[in-house]
């Protein structure tokens, strides 16, 4: 099984070692093998100061800790708005908009361990929020701002949260309906964008903000106690609450500095949307945590103002998605080659398989490669990563963080765990249990949790395999959840509102290969008596789909069939409905419903 064009390989090292001049010190990681020998996570905490009284926390060592070390003056970050203006955060002003929000939730009443909510885009309001609830001991919750009413009120009722805040548009087209059937939101703070009254219930952001006090004691969390809570996909079910303790900071900074060499005289851009894990973990925290400069761009995707801000901010590092860097792709070289990026010097991408073309195509465009890494909600770090210091194999995850114990496992016939030990190997991507970032439960379902491990092992339920070098390969999902544009997305969710419009009897939600988003959505419905299979019906399916789900989730196409494969007991098989769209393989159909 050939790993890439060997081609590739051999002219990326060449390639990186003609810009390197621009990378101004070595790599943080500069002899993957000699670290990792010697790597122990108690001496990588000893990065972070730690609370005076003791204890440690995520907030305090991303904003405190830097003031104190002498860079309250330095930009933490710059958010570019939509006009292309900017506004500017120092160390000390961030600073002091967290300690304002955990002085508001303490006014409040809110106390340690409650749930914050958060439905927002990029911007000073999210990182105020975000730092400080984690300043303040609560738990924070970030929401993705285009999901439809019906995911938010499933995600807002299962987190318990006593707040939520957003702004005043996404309160009335999203949230205003949905408020009676949440009974334990007591608070709902508005970002006002609008000339009016408060909406009833609501409170004023600002205003609240303002007679807030400027100062503020971290709370004396523990690096156990709660920090995060993040919503994942499961394909049956409600969505998965995954909960991160203030010990991941220790990780998040590690992999900050191992697999994106992000050093204090950065100028950095994670590209992720900040209701999702990674555009909170590597997009306002991690950059704090080593000293660096982030930029936050307040519009949405746009080649040509994308190139303008990686030439005009003087970008050093890029984090950014494969769908992101396909979409860069199409756009064409010309349109790249138009401007100069002289500062940058290291580019990685996440959330889903970066395509070898892509990582070559990084070089053609900017004379470096894009760097892919692997991890995901559960994990809370990155795990596999290709290093600065490590040539780079076109299509491979890279090679795991030290401190970080990767395998691949499979199945004995007696149901047992087995480490598999031969090179391109088909089987589970695995952990060994115990980094500082791995999650400590999902929200009130213990057994989901614990059903997450064996014999020692994390099952990541992604399929890969490791070749003779020791690089990781990524293959596809062991289940049926479908990873579009980098984002998780249920069958269950998606199918549950489509059966939710009056046509449809049934419902079956698969991925289908996509140039750009890497899979869409596709759902095959079975029409209930009376209804006909028309274009007109098929539209207003769709349209169904995106007001209750929202754009993310939606499904793109949809097919009105006769019946759906089942097993005998009534379960639809979505990998038979995957098998036949994409001519592959039937496998077993002893079980299918009608099979002799």
């Amino acid at each position: 099984m050939p790993d890439t064009d060997a081609a590739a390989v051999q002219a990326l090292p060449t390639l990186r070692k003609e810009k390197s001049a621009l990378a101004r010190s070595p790599p943080n990681l500069p002899d993957y093998a000699a670290v990792r020998r010697v790597f122990r996570w108690a001496q990588e905490r000893q990065h972070l100061a730690g609370l005076p009284g003791g204890g440690l926390n995520m907030a305090f060592e991303a904003l405190d800790r830097q003031v104190a070390a002498g860079r309250g003056a330095q930009l933490a970050v710059r958010f570019v708005e939509r006009d292309g203006s900017s506004r500017d955060l120092s160390y000390a002003a961030l600073l002091q908009l967290a300690n304002r929000f955990a002085n508001l939730l303490a006014s409040l009443g809110l106390s340690r361990g409650d749930r914050v909510c958060n439905l927002l885009g990029r911007g000073p309001e999210l990182h105020a929020a975000a730092l400080g609830t984690l300043k303040g001991g609560l738990v924070f919750c970030p929401l993705f701002s285009a999901f439809g009413p019906e995911p938010l009120q499933t995600r807002l009722s299962l987190s318990g949260a006593a707040t939520l805040v957003t702004t005043d548009v996404l309160y009335a087209r999203k949230l205003a309906a949905i408020r009676p059937s949440l009974p334990q939101l007591r608070h709902v703070l508005l970002i006002r964008t609008q000339a009016g009254a408060l909406p009833e219930g609501t409170l004023d952001f600002l205003a609240l903000m303002n007679a807030a006090a400027s100062t503020a004691v971290a709370a004396p969390t523990g690096p156990d106690d709660i920090a995060l809570l993040h919503f994942t996909s499961g394909t049956t079910g409600q969505p998965k609450g995954v909960l991160h303790a203030h010990s991941a900071v220790v990780a998040q900074l590690s992999s900050a500095r191992m697999a994106l060499d992000l050093k204090p005289q950065d100028r950095y851009w994670c590209t992720a949307d900040p209701g999702w894990v990674t555009g909170l973990v590597y997009g306002v925290l991690a950059p704090l945590l080593v000293g660096a400069t982030s930029l936050v761009d307040r519009e949405e995707f746009d080649p040509e103002r994308w190139y303008s801000l990686l030439a005009r901010e003087q970008v050093t590092v890029w984090y950014t998605a494969p769908t992101a860097i396909r979409m860069l792709m199409k756009a064409g070289l010309d349109l790249v080659h138009q401007r100069e990026y002289p500062a940058l010097r290291f580019m990685a991408s996440v959330g889903e398989p970066l395509n070898p073309e892509a990582v070559v195509w990084g070089v053609e465009a900017f004379g470096l490669p894009f760097h892919d890494n692997w991890w995901q909600t559960e994990t809370g770090s990155i795990m596999v990563a290709n290093f600065a210091s490590v040539p780079i194999k076109p299509g491979s995850m890279g090679l795991p963080l030290p401190g970080i114990e990767a395998g691949i496992v499979t199945r004995t016939a007696d149901g047992q765990i087995e480490a598999v030990q031969d090179a391109n190997v088909v089987g589970e991507l695995a952990f060994r249990s115990g980094w500082p970032s791995m999650f400590r439960g999902y929200l009130n379902n213990e057994a989901k949790y614990q059903s997450c491990f064996s014999e020692g092992w994390y099952l990541s339920g992604d399929l890969a395999r490791r070749d003779a070098d020791g690089y990781y390969w990524f293959i596809g999902r062991s289940d049926d959840v479908i990873k579009s544009a980098g984002h998780l997305i249920s069958p269950f969710e998606v199918e549950s509102a489509l059966m939710s419009h009056p046509a449809v009897a049934q419902a079956a939600v698969i991925g289908v290969p996509d140039p750009v988003a890497g899979a869409a959505v596709k759902a095959f419905v079975e029409l209930k008596v009376g209804y006909v299979d028309d274009v007109p019906l098929r539209q207003l399916l769709l349209a169904h789909a995106r007001r209750r789900l929202g754009a993310a989730l939606a499904p793109r196409e949809i097919a009105v069939v006769a019946s759906l494969p089942r097993t005998r007991s009534g379960k639809i098989l979505r990998r038979l409905l995957r098998a036949r769209e994409l001519g592959l393989p039937e496998g077993d159909l002893s079980t299918l419903e009608g099979s002799a």
